[in-house]
């Protein structure tokens, strides 16, 4: 008897097959172009660099806007600036055959804050081109050297070069390489241009409403974020949410002199200590009941997610950690279970220096990671029960004086509304379309992730929208992104090329 798992992998390979006699003639010919323009491709992506895109400077983010907007239009592609509550949002497309299936993919063209003093160049919105020595230190090299053989081992230091002008420049060469061999897409290609992804992306998620029928694909790919660590091709079916929650002990209702008032007033800190060791072992498991119901593995979803390269002793070192936590059998398996983290702790005296005082009060800032098998609201409520039961009186205001008389152990317990997390199916159709379609474009399987650790904000659009979606990330994992000095590899450039391609050219 055939079952549903084997018949999926027969599928896979089948298309996998298929893919790689029809078009291994062509993927040659493609590499040949990709190379030819090369260095055309790594000047168009200077240049978009060179515009700075912090979306709080409007008439710079406009300048991003209309240059990927004439980029396609080049293309000729129709596109449409869509109104928002900020910044509009650019939408490209282009339908190359009604019988074919539509994919939105999603760019975000804004970036983080900088800091310049922090950075080993003058400006960070100004592209520097450089290679490695000996030491592992980076040195600037001339610009001109593109008219050599190019190194793919070298970089371009800039704010967003990696995130997320890279894919955006990627694509575009991805576009312009099919023209030149006069062929075109296997779908139908919409585009869509967050500017204010690293904010929030507050402007996109006020258009929802009013263009839910613009966005409409069968598809979503979103191409953001670092592939493995690996380099490999890679291809991520979901990522966590998030719920943020604060915890607040009191003491007195102002701060007291710690010779005078101590061995009398209650510390708050030790108070928090207590609720907080609490609710993990010392392995990092959460104690809190139920806090991983519902999470569980088949074999095929183990396999998956043993499949997964990855060195914990080099990582261990890396961190400068003796091992890691338990929560899971390795690092992916880890991931797919909601987290608890503090992130801060925190008690009434900010200033400089240190007070020989007993502080009014404690405070726990916590950030849980979400799985689709949990939700913000349950999770929280878990986290309260949990209070509760070490005989807190758990309130989400300031106690009144009548409280604090009656109630010897009280708690502050707030928490956010939270994002949800999302996860697209491996083994669906679409899932195995697009596995396939990067092993035939790239000659090697994808790195497969279940579901990476962070949370993108747009996962609420993802949500809405209701369609399969997948995360293609295309850049290095060690870009420093969000970070001083970022930076993108050549190499990855030109991979991203060809796994912009190999989506391009499947039918899906």
């Amino acid at each position: 008897m055939t079952t549903k798992a084997s018949g999926n992998f027969t599928q896979f390979l089948s298309l996998l097959l298929v893919c790689i006699s029809m078009t291994v003639v062509a993927k040659s010919e493609f590499d040949v172009l990709v190379d030819k323009n090369f260095k055309e491709t790594i000047l168009l992506h200077k240049e978009l660099v060179s515009i700075p895109n912090l979306p709080a400077n409007t008439e710079q983010m406009l300048e991003n806007i209309h240059w990927a907007e004439n980029q396609y239009k080049t293309l000729d592609f129709q596109t449409t600036l869509l109104e928002s509550d900020s910044l509009p949002i650019l939408m490209a497309e282009k339908v190359f055959d009604p019988n074919y299936k539509t994919i939105l993919f999603y760019f975000h063209i804004d970036g983080q804050p900088v800091y310049p003093k922090a950075w080993e160049q003058a400006d960070p919105f100004i592209p520097e081109l450089k290679e490695k020595d000996a030491n592992g230190e980076w040195h600037t090299i001339d610009w001109q050297k593109l008219d050599d053989k190019i190194d793919d081992e070298w970089r371009i230091f800039a704010r967003a070069a990696a995130d997320d002008k890279a894919p955006i420049t990627m694509f575009i060469t991805a576009l312009k390489t099919l023209r030149l061999r006069g062929e075109q897409p296997k779908i139908n290609v919409k585009v869509i241009f967050d500017p204010e992804e690293e904010y929030g992306s507050a402007g996109l998620k006020s258009t929802l409403t009013k263009y839910k029928q613009r966005y409409k694909a069968d598809y979503f790919i979103v191409m953001d974020g670092p592939a493995h660590d690996s380099n490999k091709p890679t291809v991520t079916f979901g990522c966590r949410g998030i719920v943020s929650a604060s915890i607040t002990t009191f003491g007195a209702k102002s701060p007291q002199h710690s010779g005078h008032f101590g061995n009398f007033s209650p510390n708050p800190v030790f108070g928090l200590a207590n609720i907080l060791s609490s609710m993990k072992d010392e392995q990092g498991r959460v104690l809190i009941e139920d806090y991983y119901e519902g999470i569980s593995f088949n074999p095929k979803t183990q396999k998956l997610l043993d499949s997964v390269p990855f060195k914990s002793e080099e990582v261990n070192r890396q961190l400068g950690i003796h091992s890691a936590e338990k929560v899971g059998a390795n690092y992916q398996q880890a991931l797919q279970y909601p987290s608890l983290n503090v992130r801060q702790i925190g008690t009434s005296w900010k200033g400089e220096g240190l007070k020989t005082v007993i502080p009014e009060f404690a405070t726990a800032n916590l950030d849980i990671r979400l799985v689709p098998e949990t939700s913000a609201k349950v999770q929280l409520g878990k986290i309260k029960k949990h209070i509760e039961g070490l005989s807190y009186y758990v309130i989400d205001k300031e106690p009144s004086d009548a409280e604090r008389r009656q109630y010897k152990h009280i708690v502050k317990f707030n928490g956010s509304n939270g994002l949800s997390a999302f996860r697209t199916d491996p083994e669906s159709h679409f899932g195995l379309q697009v596995r396939a379609s990067l092993a035939n474009g790239l000659g090697e399987e994808p790195v497969v992730i279940r579901m990476m650790g962070g949370t993108v904000p747009i996962v609420p659009i993802i949500n809405a929208l209701n369609i399969p979606t997948v995360i293609v990330p295309m850049v290095n994992m060690d870009n420093n992104q969000h970070s001083p000095n970022e930076n993108i590899r050549i190499g990855n450039i030109r991979q991203g090329i060809h796994i912009s391609l190999s989506l391009l050219n499947s039918t899906f």
